[in-house]
């Protein structure tokens, strides 16, 4: 079946996403992996995907770990650094389909403001037909109710959506639902996938 809709993710898919390369750089790879030991950033970070708020959760955890104080403020302070650069590729694929009328959407686990924010750093986050932003749904990836929210926002049925994501188990959700779905990892393979399901021309699949 050609896909009525295409949902994209965004981190690592349109955006990298690349914490740990930011902090080996800032302050070395020894100090980023003692603070990634003894701090649950990832925690952290997943609160905020769930809607908590941004500056004052990061900013709770810094005052918690005085000793790591301003690293982990940089997780709000330098966020545009932990989230870039943009995967121009994929963004180009985001842009031919959109101009040929197929709608686009995006199903991010992603903060409340950190989107905001992001969306004035890379105007292409403005352009998806809907968002489903996980910490406006206070529900995250893998999760099955948040696939069940995109379908009943949608009106499409589940074999007619086309997903990419980079994480296998948010992949495998989708398929379990029905989905056509795609593991992403580098544009090149989605950019076959598109062609294959009859969205885009070999040509203009091309970066």
């Amino acid at each position: 079946m050609t896909p009525d809709a295409v949902i994209f993710d965004i981190g690592n898919v349109l955006i990298e996403w690349a914490p740990e390369r930011y902090y080996d750089r800032v302050y070395g790879v020894d100090r980023r992996k003692a603070l990634f030991a003894e701090v649950d950033l990832d925690g952290m970070n997943t609160s905020v995907d769930l809607g908590a708020p941004f500056r004052d959760l990061v900013y709770e955890t810094a005052e918690a770990h005085p000793t790591w104080r301003a690293e982990i403020r940089d997780w709000h302070d330098n966020w545009i650094e932990l989230a870039k650069p943009a995967i121009e590729h994929s963004v180009t694929l985001m842009r031919r389909l959109r101009s040929k009328g197929v709608a686009v959407h995006c199903l991010t686990n992603f903060g409340v403001e950190s989107y905001a924010y992001a969306q004035t750093q890379y105007d292409f986050l403005n352009e998806f037909d809907v968002e489903f932003v996980s910490g406006r749904l206070k529900v995250i990836k893998p999760d099955p109710r948040i696939y069940e929210i995109v379908e009943e926002d949608l009106g499409v049925a589940p074999d007619a959506i086309l997903f990419t994501d980079d994480r296998e188990d948010n992949v495998a959700t989708a398929r379990a639902r029905g989905w056509q779905a795609h593991h992403f990892d580098g544009p090149s393979g989605w950019a076959a996938r598109l062609v294959a399901a009859g969205l885009l021309t070999e040509e203009e699949a091309k970066p």
